[in-house]
């Protein structure tokens, strides 16, 4: 069964204590300040319809609505918002030669969502998908490898695209 998940800035806020508060706290156990940097970056994510952004695409956001923040302190953001220490962000390569970031989204069943890459348009399609689970247990099992982390990519074409190359 394919589930396709778009979220919205009210789903992000009480999913996972994913807010301000909750980066606040995360930064301090960490020995970080929660800067207005750092407030900022996260709040274009908790604005977000579920898009998947690049470092540049967020700067531009700020930019737009008149920070004052260079691109190099949004790379630095991302970054720790990626690390173990925040684990809020997922950073994630999709094949174009830049990182893409998004909101750490753990499912209700405990699953994290996966992708679908359309080759042509670049459309990004999330999905949910249990099967998943018995795979990861067996590579664990079978490689005696304690996994804590993984990322699925399938790249190929979504349903107009494929109807477009057909003709």
């Amino acid at each position: 069964m394919l589930i396709t998940k778009f979220w919205h800035a009210g789903d992000i806020e009480m999913r996972d204590g994913f807010s301000i508060e909750e980066l606040k706290k995360r930064l301090q156990n960490s020995r970080y300040k929660l800067t207005h940097q750092r407030q900022d970056v996260l709040e274009v994510f908790l604005n977000s319809t579920g898009e998947h952004l690049s470092a540049e695409e967020v700067h531009r956001t700020l930019r737009d609505k008149g920070y004052d923040i260079g691109l190099a302190t949004v790379y630095r953001t991302l970054e720790l918002m990626c690390s173990p220490e925040m684990n809020i962000l997922q950073k994630m390569e999709f094949g174009e030669k830049r990182a893409r970031y998004e909101l750490k989204k753990i499912e209700e069943n405990g699953h994290q969502h996966h992708h679908l890459i359309c080759k042509k348009c670049d459309k990004v399609i999330e999905f949910s998908e249990d099967m998943l689970e018995g795979l990861e247990q067996k590579i664990a099992e079978t490689c005696n490898f304690n996994i804590i982390d993984h990322q699925v990519l399938f790249y190929g074409y979504c349903q107009e695209c494929a109807k477009k190359l057909e003709n």
